[in-house]
């Protein structure tokens, strides 16, 4: 397989996480002179999702994983899984909130009531996007592609990133969440998915992408299997507990602002 030239899209993967790590403080400084201080540990848990998922397409392991299926599956888990878990725990959303003015605020308050947000947020769709584009790349001839164009290749990894970050989001309410579902839905959507997921790793295990040989792609099945399932097990125990705190009386008494 004949590789494009990716040095652009990791010059550019670099650029976009070192101005979400500079944007970030500064947004924490603009809103700490309107309200009460900005926690510092949600910078910890914004940055370690911004160097993990700029990981997967710029340094070390991104030019691994042109070569390397089991490099490559590390990156999916990372963009994809890992580091939208902890960019939502930085809610980045709330963030921008405090720290635009008044009429900046309320439009992208209308924004996200609109009803494209509440089709893209509810959990099926977001879950669709999510699994589905993963079976798209696997399942087909776009994982050959991808590395034979860049652009296409950084095309797909965005929607990877996104796809992962709105999943997410749509399950468990940590930011902003302007259009809410009942934790019996999200919990159907998240076993669903996790079904999905799993399936797909083990035809990846049964059948490689075009290219990959036969031992490469069991190693990055069965990394992308149990890998998944850590990843998921958070996630799982997030929804659980915010159930938990929902349905408790007493956790409702207790539970102050966020």
């Amino acid at each position: 397989m004949e590789h494009a030239n990716f040095l652009p899209i990791e010059i550019a993967a670099a650029l976009i996480a070192l101005a979400a790590l500079i944007l970030y403080p500064a947004g924490m400084y603009i809103s700490g002179k309107k309200h009460k201080k900005w926690p510092f540990h949600r910078f910890i848990l914004w940055s370690a999702g911004v160097v993990l998922a700029a990981s997967a397409l710029t340094g070390p392991l991104a030019q691994l994983s042109h070569t390397n299926f089991t490099a490559h599956m590390m990156g999916h888990l990372l963009v994809g899984m890992l580091a939208p878990l902890l960019l939502v725990f930085g809610r980045p959303m709330t963030l921008l909130m405090r720290t635009l003015n008044v009429r900046s605020a309320k439009k992208l308050s209308r924004l996200l009531n609109s009803r494209h947000i509440s089709f893209i947020t509810n959990p099926l769709v977001a879950a669709t996007l999510n699994i589905g584009g993963l079976f798209l790349i696997y399942m087909t001839g776009l994982f050959t592609m991808m590395h034979m164009s860049a652009w296409l290749y950084a095309l797909i990894h965005l929607h990877v990133f996104l796809a992962g970050y709105l999943f997410t989001i749509s399950l468990i309410y940590i930011d902003i969440t302007t259009h809410r579902y009942s934790y019996m839905y999200r919990a159907l959507v998240l076993i669903l998915a996790l079904g999905f997921h799993k399936v797909l790793s083990k035809l990846i295990y049964a059948a490689p992408p075009e290219g990959i040989p036969k031992d490469a792609g069991e190693s990055g099945a069965l990394l992308m299997y149990y890998g998944g399932d850590v990843i998921d097990v958070g996630l799982i125990i997030i929804l659980c507990w915010q159930w938990y705190r929902a349905r408790s009386p007493k956790m409702q008494k207790t539970a102050g602002p966020t």
